[in-house]
């Protein structure tokens, strides 16, 4: 880990001393790494193709040794170009992870598809091991490759190098809430240097100085040399002015970014369809009853059966490690606020001493936690076994029986305690239209570190775009989550 951090400033340092502007810089290395990586990915597949045929023994194999070196090399050339036909280099991509990856499986697709049509057409027996072998470890490792470029380019912005330079438009409110979430953000790569605002203000309330007017917007970009400007609500006055704005900002080479009123609401729910010349966006309503469906609840009900069985044996050993520290009890019973605000038995390993609850009153003035939450991280009412299987999240694996049970979800926003629940305000009620979850889209992007304002809107997120492959990604972040635990306490 120390020698990749080396690298990394290693390039930082390098792109600050280069006279080529960070922009061009950052394309220019993204390009070049996505063509190199391309082409060797592919050579590999190639060759593993060939290596490993007999991993899928179809009968009636031809000679793949020679039928690889006549049609290699083209297929090779044909697969780069259709990564370039579908867009699978473009970098306006970079910040979009899933439409990048979405591009290169169609791209792969198509070359497939493509090349068995052809030998279909002409008789031509291909190996079909190595067709199978080959698109299966190419398409891998095309993934693989772009998933690489967006690792290393946010570990590279969140040192502060090769960054976009920005400018925010809008109203003041509007261009602090998007400068705030692009300076917690750093991995994107957009720096903001300034606000763009009618308000008759030098300062946004924020302090992020105002460098001139929406009327003097590309005279603006040009002065600070500014390769981005994001148009946030406020910015125009009517479709005509938006409609100006973009034919002055053709001629130069500046990446024009709409802000839309709809927040919060993921890709999959919005479907944009252009009637009469206006571009409506038809909004799918909210998830929150979707996530009440039968197959979230039958996914709950086995998984955490096959998760009790396989944590047995740990729950046995942090069992007996709580009973031998201190004689008392081994779980935890805590009244929690479930679905629709009912009330029930939330299940925990016990990790503080029996008097905790009594001791809470004088701790009251150390919370570190904004909103109704209480979060201290050198708690004194924390055992030893406690802090060690708070660390893991061990102490949770009792609520296994809570989702088995129907009382919570693997998935979804965290019970809270009927006296936090009472100090909700609207917006913060939503997360109640779900069942609560062990774990959360929260949970998995800062846990403890993140504010309270942060955890609300990721909950409400999570309740109104719910779907079956966020809460697998959740799933598997988790994981991740647990091993490396950051903010957790």
């Amino acid at each position: 880990m120390t020698t990749i951090s080396g690298h990394l400033d290693s390039v930082a340092s390098a792109a600050a001393k280069s006279r080529l502007p960070a922009v061009v810089l950052s394309k220019r290395l993204q390009l070049t790494f996505l063509y190199s990586a391309d082409f060797i990915v592919i050579a590999i597949a190639l060759f593993i193709a060939v290596v490993t045929r007999g991993l899928l023994p179809f009968p009636g194999q031809p000679d793949t040794e020679q039928i690889m070196r006549t049609t290699g090399p083209l297929i090779a050339v044909a697969w780069l170009v259709m990564l370039r036909v579908f867009s699978a280099d473009a970098l306006r991509h970079l910040r979009a992870g899933v439409t990048e990856y979405k591009r290169v499986i169609m791209a792969s697709s198509a070359m497939a598809a493509t090349v068995g049509i052809t030998c279909y057409l002409l008789k031509f027996d291909f190996p079909r091991a190595a067709f199978v072998l080959m698109f299966a470890f190419g398409t891998l490792g095309l993934l693989a490759a772009r998933w690489s470029r967006r690792k290393v380019m946010g570990a590279i912005h969140s040192r502060g190098a090769l960054t976009t330079p920005l400018l925010v438009a809008g109203d003041s409110g509007h261009v602090d809430a998007i400068a705030k979430v692009l300076r917690r953000e750093s991995w994107l790569g957009y720096r903001v240097i300034g606000a763009i605002t009618s308000d008759r203000v030098r300062y946004t309330p924020a302090g992020l100085p105002v460098l001139g007017a929406l009327t003097n917007t590309v005279e603006v970009i040009e002065e600070h040399e500014a390769s981005a400007v994001i148009f946030a609500e406020g910015s125009f006055a009517s479709p005509a002015e938006f409609r100006r704005m973009a034919w002055q900002l053709e001629e130069h080479d500046i990446q024009m970014i709409v802000v839309p009123a709809i927040t919060d609401t993921s890709a999959q729910r919005l479907e944009v369809r252009p009637v009469a010349g206006l571009p409506l966006v038809d909004v799918e309503r909210p998830q929150a009853l979707a996530s009440l469906r039968w197959i979230k609840r039958t996914a709950d009900a086995i998984g955490a059966a096959l998760l009790l069985l396989a944590a047995a044996p740990v729950m046995a050993l942090v069992a007996l490690a709580i009973k031998l520290e201190d004689g008392g009890p081994v779980l935890f019973k805590q009244t929690r606020v479930g679905r629709k605000g009912e009330l029930f038995e939330c299940l925990k390993f016990r990790s503080m001493a029996m008097d905790a609850e009594e001791r809470l009153a004088e701790l009251q003035h150390l919370n570190e936690a904004a909103g109704p939450l209480f979060k201290m991280t050198d708690d004194p009412r924390i055992t030893r076994v406690g802090r060690f299987i708070r660390r893991f999240s061990i102490d949770e694996l009792p609520q296994f029986w809570n989702a088995l049970v129907g009382d919570m979800s693997l998935v979804g926003p965290r019970p809270a305690l009927p006296d936090e629940v009472a100090r909700y305000d609207f917006d913060a009620r939503r997360r109640l239209d779900a069942r609560p979850g062990l774990t959360g889209l929260w949970q998995v992007s800062g846990r403890s570190d993140l504010s309270w304002e942060d955890s609300v809107r990721l909950d409400i997120y999570y309740v109104d775009n719910w779907s079956v492959v966020q809460d697998l990604m959740i799933l598997a972040k988790t994981a991740r989550a647990v091993l490396l635990p950051s903010g957790a306490y």
